[in-house]
């Protein structure tokens, strides 16, 4: 491989014409021959530059719709051969074919058509066949041929051309090739998932995960570890989508944490009611329904106010004054909401640290998806956890039936321990939890975290019992024994949300009456590893 090498045959074909013409006209100032298709060959002659048909080239004009155009020797073997091998070289000179330097081709907006909802026959008509052929064929023959798939690295292209006198470094063509590869990968991918939905594989053979380069991270989980954010393309309100309009750049652990709040504070319907999730270390350390923002705000805070600090806020209803207010009197990381007035952005103005995320609208809770998790030597991937228990889905199972405010409680505290790390159990009090215990490998010690936590936060308060006093508990998996639930019962708690399903369920629902608990089976757990 030699490493200058000039362009002076260009192939361009793009779907996506932003720029077009300025590369054009870079190009041809450069003396670059342009060879075109179609529609951009059209744009670059209206824009008075001189251009020619790859049909003109080939002899064969297109046809099938354009499913035929690019697909031929005179094409590939321009871009494949191999310019210092005298085989390839003599081969070139016999059947008449000249070389490409320079392919420029973004592909047709498959992912774009599948985003708008379009039928299978449409989606199947964006998918790009020669695009892809003749991407493959000039990264493979980097050595020589400059592969350009995105428009954003025109500027680089002309920028590397000006600095070497119109040739370019073998290191940039390998970047190129590499950032080449990775587009017909992610292409591929994007077909393949979908067609594996549309026709209804669970399970496919061969499964591929892709994504777009948001941000390299500082580092990952702790300073020795290098991380990067990838985006999906799906355009899931969220972490992902979110407009930054102030404070420093997200670390890893604000993007996972902030990506645990906001998915748990989206489970609210805003025109119900404002609520607020805080979040620390991917749990929950307090979440609130309330009349206004500020109130569900401080509700969240009043759970566990120790660690709030350092936290994570998500808010259901954009975020206004008054509640930026609240906000700015700790030191909160990340505030992620829907929206955010001005008069509120002009509030965390003054705390530069402080990162404010506006995302323009919620997660939906029911939305269907997968959840990719790597292991050694390969990936699990599941359904996303959208089950949803209504109040006809409860089974009452003890003597005591729960009130209609008592069923309110326990249908948040389960939605909010959906979003807990298993063992969890949440105390829940006015729509405003109360206690959380979390990620213990007992759930006997769940319960007594989330009641040891209620009861230290009202000493905070100064109240002379308990939170827990009368509070609705919830717990996302069955309780094995009845300990866990006794413990609760001892904290104060009146009724418990469970999915039942123990071998030991008589004996727990027997405690429960004791104890004189209300209790209500949900027939479905939420497991958070």
């Amino acid at each position: 491989m030699t490493d200058l090498y000039p362009i002076r045959r260009a192939l361009i074909s793009v779907s996506d014409k932003t720029g077009l013409i300025e590369l054009g006209q870079a190009l041809t100032a450069r003396g670059v021959e342009l060879l075109s298709t179609g529609g951009s060959a059209k744009a670059l002659r209206d824009a008075g530059l001189e251009v020619k048909d790859v049909s003109e080239v080939t002899g064969f004009p297109e046809m099938m719709d354009g499913r035929v155009k690019t697909l031929h020797p005179i094409v590939h073997g321009g871009l494949l051969a191999l310019r210092d091998n005298d085989g390839h070289v003599a081969a070139m000179e016999e059947h008449g074919i000249g070389k490409i330097d320079l392919l420029v081709v973004n592909l047709y907006p498959f992912e774009e058509t599948v985003a708008k909802g379009a039928d299978y026959a449409t989606c199947i008509e964006n998918i790009d066949i020669g695009g892809p052929a003749m991407i493959r064929s000039a990264a493979k023959n980097h050595g020589f041929v400059n592969v350009v798939t995105d428009v954003e690295d025109y500027e680089a292209l002309l920028a590397e051309l000006e600095a070497n006198d119109g040739q370019t470094t073998l290191a940039f063509r390998q970047k190129l090739a590499q950032i080449a590869y990775g587009r017909t990968a992610a292409y591929d991918t994007a077909v393949s998932t979908w067609l594996a939905g549309a026709i209804e594989v669970e399970a496919p053979r061969r499964r591929s995960v892709a994504g777009t380069i948001a941000q390299t991270l500082r580092y990952g989980e702790n300073p020795h570890q290098k991380a990067a954010f990838y985006t999906d393309g799906t355009g899931r309100p969220g972490v992902a989508t979110a407009i930054q309009h102030q404070g420093k750049e997200l670390s890893y652990n604000n993007i996972n944490d902030t990506d645990a709040a906001f998915e748990l504070v989206s489970e609210f319907d805003p025109a119900e009611s404002a609520a607020c999730a805080i979040i620390k270390h991917a749990n929950p350390s307090g979440v609130a329904k309330g009349a206004t923002l500020v109130e569900a705000y401080k509700a969240a805070f009043d759970c566990d106010r120790t660690s709030a600090f350092g936290g994570i806020v998500a808010l259901n209803q954009p975020l206004d004054a008054e509640t930026a207010t609240a906000i700015t009197e700790i030191f909160t990381e990340v505030v992620i909401a829907p929206g955010a007035s001005d008069e509120a952005k002009a509030i965390f103005a003054k705390k530069k640290n402080l990162r404010l995320l506006t995302t323009e609208g919620l997660a939906d809770p029911m939305e269907a998806a997968d959840t990719i998790r790597q292991v050694s030597g390969g990936y699990l991937v599941q359904d996303k956890d959208n089950g949803y228990v209504g109040i006809d889905d409860l089974k009452v199972v003890t003597k005591k039936a729960p009130t209609e405010e008592q069923l309110r409680d326990l249908l948040f505290a389960w939605k909010v321990a959906k979003h807990v790390k298993s063992n969890a159990i949440v105390y829940v009090k006015d729509a405003q939890t109360v206690g959380v215990g979390a990620g213990q490998m007992s759930r006997l010690d769940s319960a007594l975290i989330a009641a040891t936590k209620a009861e230290r936060m009202a000493e905070a308060l100064g109240l002379d019992e308990s939170l827990a006093k009368g509070a609705a508990v919830a717990s996302d998996a069955f309780f094995p024994f009845a300990d866990g639930l006794l413990e609760a019962a001892a904290a104060g708690a009146s009724c418990v949300i469970q999915p039942g399903g123990s071998m030991r369920d008589d004996e727990v629902i027997a405690a429960a009456d004791e104890a004189g608990l209300a209790m209500v089976f949900t027939g479905m757990r939420h497991f958070r590893h």
